[in-house]
């Protein structure tokens, strides 16, 4: 159109971060992943660079692409929209500004001489463009409308599943929110060593509870004076998403993780928060699984990839073969030294 400027490209600065939110909050596709938050979470938890980039025009914000620069010698360099998120990717009203963000991902890409560049998203976004290489059968969320009632969200169950909640209930467990990170990391830490996993650092669960406030609640359930089960959940827009959760050794038993999903769905419904958002599993995993008992239905995730300096879409997953022996080997380390090791791992796992 004659007279109308070009789309100018900057990087988010400290002094942005309101004005990126409320883009970030009223666009449709808009997500917790997106905000400017994670700019800051980054760089004080991992020390990773991030380029949060802003496409607009005369002034106007017309997209934002949050990028995050991953260094590992184990596995490799990536620009990834968002590390350790469920999706990112550009979010755009313009097809303009889109262009645009690709284009510059791609070059700061090229620049930056990484693997490759990923997009996670809910829904595909270069479907026609040869450049792109697109993996959507590995990873699945799980969303479900939830009630003001908890005797309908408590039908909602699937019978089997409802019974180990009722069972929770039975047993006296109880939720206790928390504002101490420190008092979930501990719990968080044993249930991931028990699955193989590198541990998070404490920092990280710090800076996320600094840096989010009441959008991140910490909850922990008790059975009597122990601790047997904690989460640290997302709230976004009427959106509960339990992120970071586990149960002890003990757990099992008085039905710990069960209840637990249903103390966060239950405290949710009378915030007023209508989504319960379950979350992202791998496909065929014991995570998948668990989130379909509850009546949950999988709904694909897209993950969209430019290869750079790569040949082929990484496979840096628990389900590639090649790390089946190191999970089984970490699984039988000790925890004081899992706890001590994890965090130097899990920082590059993003």
């Amino acid at each position: 159109m004659h007279g109308m400027q070009a789309i100018k490209l900057s990087t988010l600065t400290d002094d942005r971060h309101d004005q990126w939110d409320r883009f970030v909050r009223s666009h449709s596709d808009g997500t917790f992943f997106h905000l400017s938050g994670w700019r800051t979470v980054m760089h004080r938890a991992f020390g990773h660079e991030t380029h949060f980039l802003i496409a607009e025009r005369d002034g106007v914000i017309l997209g934002v692409l949050p990028l995050v620069h991953l260094k590992s010698r184990l596995f490799g360099s990536s620009l990834v929209s968002t590390a350790f998120c469920v999706v990112g990717g550009p979010l755009v009203t313009d097809p303009a500004a889109l262009a645009a963000l690709d284009d510059a991902a791609t070059t700061l890409a090229q620049k930056l001489g990484v693997g490759h560049l990923e997009y996670r998203l809910r829904a595909p976004l270069h479907d026609d463009d040869h450049h792109w290489e697109r993996c959507s059968d590995l990873y699945v969320t799980f969303q479900k409308e939830i009630s003001a009632k908890d005797d309908d969200n408590l039908k909602a169950i699937p019978r089997k599943q409802r019974a180990m909640v009722r069972k929770g209930i039975k047993l006296g467990l109880a939720g206790e929110e928390t504002a101490d990170p420190d008092a979930l990391h501990g719990i968080y830490a044993q249930s991931v060593h028990n699955l193989g996993t590198p541990v998070f650092s404490q920092m990280y669960f710090r800076v996320l509870k600094e840096v989010f406030g009441d959008q991140c609640e910490l909850l922990l359930i008790k059975s009597a004076a122990e601790t047997v089960a904690g989460v640290m959940s997302f709230r976004y827009n009427g959106v509960v998403l339990p992120y970071y959760g586990g149960g002890s050794m003990a757990a099992r038993a008085v039905a710990g993780n069960d209840f637990m999903y249903w103390e966060v769905m239950r405290r949710a419904a009378a915030r007023g928060d209508r989504i319960f958002d379950f979350g992202r599993s791998k496909c065929g995993t014991g995570s998948y699984n668990f989130k379909k008992y509850w009546g949950f239905e999988p709904e694909p995730l897209h993950y969209e990839y430019r290869l750079i300096a790569a040949k082929s879409v990484p496979e840096n997953n628990p389900l590639n073969p090649k790390y089946r022996l190191a999970i089984k080997a970490w699984q039988k380390m000790p925890l004081w030294l899992a706890n001590k090791m994890g965090p130097f791992l899990s920082r590059s796992l993003g």
